[in-house]
């Protein structure tokens, strides 16, 4: 496995959030680590959809978020960018109010790609809502 080097923390996120889309969605960054990032979210009016359940797009954007800020706690030396090759999220539950947790966790660490895995859970029940998984892809600069 390449060389990581870990170039953020909780502050820095929640900072990053601000006037975002992370922001606008009430994401909080709860726990950061390098390959794991934990944050949370209430649904709102504004999150759910005419069906009176949470919006599935709030749902996979709050892991696609926290797994592009993963990228940041584990940088190959040398990367300076990434960008999303794929992405893929399966719905098994919902909520209609409260508290929404999710982890993003490093399944795959190269140095030319990262994959992430995250989950996003009934913050009252630990219910599982979404299995999230993404690929990244790894930039560096040119020669």
């Amino acid at each position: 496995m390449p060389k990581t080097t870990n170039h953020t923390s909780i502050a820095d996120l929640n900072q990053a959030n601000l006037d975002k889309l992370p922001g606008h969605l009430g994401l909080v960054i709860t726990k950061v680590e390098d390959g794991l990032v934990e944050g949370r979210f209430d649904v709102r009016p504004d999150l759910v959809a005419h069906t009176g359940y949470l919006l599935a797009g709030a749902v996979l954007s709050i892991a696609d978020i926290l797994c592009a800020y993963g990228v940041s706690t584990s940088w190959p030396d040398g990367a300076n960018g990434f960008t999303t090759a794929e992405v893929k999220c399966n719905f098994i539950g919902t909520l209609r109010e409260g508290g929404v947790t999710a982890t993003a966790r490093l399944l795959h660490g190269g140095r030319t790609t990262q994959v992430w895995d995250a989950e996003v859970r009934n913050e009252s029940s630990g219910q599982l809502m979404a299995a999230f998984r993404c690929t990244q892809i790894l930039l560096y600069p040119r020669a």
